[in-house]
């Protein structure tokens, strides 16, 4: 059943919670959606206007196609970890699987392969036997398997056992039908040009590998990955530069990586934290410049290479050092009207709903009845 035929009673019942809890639950989550930052402005400079809406009556062409719209496990980790035997709610890969697609998702994206103990099929999956399990279930509710959060080897030059786990990986990823396999890390914490360079030519080798296994090979991005990087001006006691050209760091990967070898996944929430963070440095000639980041912009500038965006909202909170507190997605001020309109190729990118603080410990329904809400809102943005 998709999403727009289901009935908030039909949900809370699936979930076995009151009407009550659910009813407060959408409630005050719809209540952050209050003002909307101008793209390309820091929150605290945005001037207050309506959150985005969909087109009355479902009016205008779909943003993401029914066949795009994902979500990552990590956003539901506490319904597939926890004890089926425990609870009525739907707990393991299997249940979970079987409640994502009554809302109306059609991709996931795994981050990791471990499930509690009394789940079909035990506690881990990661292995031949397992992924054929998961590929089945994947299969009978209609998912495909996008991506996964999953090994990338800490070693380089590459061990030999980190090169047989990396290839087991993705014989996996194989198996469950996917398209891509990555990381959720970025490539390297260094803000060095030197360390991006090493991390660039790892990254080429490790895409090869992947390539001629049939997948693209991407890294996931935190806020630290849009810094500017320091790459001259004076040296520091270490002999490291101290200042920069302006490029920022993830910019700099993007330009010396193989574009049929390396992929990136744009975690939108994180990329609008960095446009918060990162907006002055300091030029090789002393100089302090100003140079605010746009997310879509540089997916723009490299649309094909970012096959999948996390797709995660906020409110503004100027306090946290981060400019945004994570909301579920759609009811936030993340303009993603905008951004999806901008990025271009219609029918390429994967948007994959996610919300880090959606378990609940007080609240085990909360991160199902987030996903809920998350596809809702995704499937009404439109053009």
């Amino acid at each position: 059943m998709n999403i727009s035929q289901h009935t908030d009673e039909d949900l809370r019942r699936s979930l076995g919670i009151g009407r009550r809890r659910f009813l407060s639950t959408c409630t005050a989550v719809a209540a952050g959606a209050v003002a909307a930052p101008v793209l390309g402005a820091a929150p605290v400079q945005a001037a207050p206007q309506a959150a985005p809406r969909a087109a009355a009556g479902g009016e205008g062409h779909a943003l993401v196609p029914a066949d795009k719209r994902g979500i990552i496990l990590y956003t539901v980790r506490d319904a597939i970890g926890r004890d089926p035997l425990s609870t009525s709610l739907p707990s393991g890969f299997r249940a979970v699987f079987e409640q994502l697609a009554r809302f109306g998702y059609r991709q996931v994206e795994f981050a990791g392969y471990g499930q509690h103990a009394n789940a079909p099929g035990g506690a881990s999956l990661e292995s031949v036997q397992g992924a054929k399990l998961l590929r089945r279930w994947l299969d009978d509710n209609g998912l495909r398997a996008q991506g996964n959060h999953g090994f990338i080897p800490g070693s380089w030059p590459l061990t030999s056992g980190d090169l047989d786990t990396f290839k087991k990986h993705l014989e996996i990823a194989n198996i469950l039908g996917m398209a891509h396999m990555g990381t959720g890390a970025d490539p390297t914490n260094s803000r060095y040009k030197a360390d991006w360079d090493v991390a660039a030519d790892k990254w080429n080798a490790l895409g090869e590998i992947a390539r001629r296994a049939g997948l693209k090979l991407y890294t996931h991005n935190h806020d630290a990955a849009y810094d500017f990087l320091l790459d001259g001006g004076p040296l520091d006691a270490q002999g490291r530069p101290t200042r920069s050209s302006g490029i920022r760091k993830l910019e700099y990967f993007l330009s010396v990586t193989d574009p049929k070898l390396v992929w990136l996944e744009m975690d939108v929430f994180w990329a609008h934290v960095a446009q918060y963070k990162f907006r002055t440095y300091t030029a090789h000639d002393g100089s302090t410049r100003t140079d605010v980041f746009d997310p879509a912009g540089l997916v723009t500038c490299h649309d094909k290479r970012y096959p999948l965006f996390h797709a995660k909202d906020g409110v503004v909170n100027t306090t946290n050092g981060m400019g945004y507190d994570m909301v579920p997605f759609g009811t936030g001020v993340i303009d993603y009207t905008t951004f999806f309109s901008r990025v271009g190729h219609r029918n390429y990118h994967n948007p994959m709903v996610e919300q880090d603080n959606a378990p609940s410990a007080a609240n085990p329904a909360q991160s199902l009845e987030h996903a809920a809400i998350g596809y809702r809102n995704l499937a009404a943005l439109r053009r």
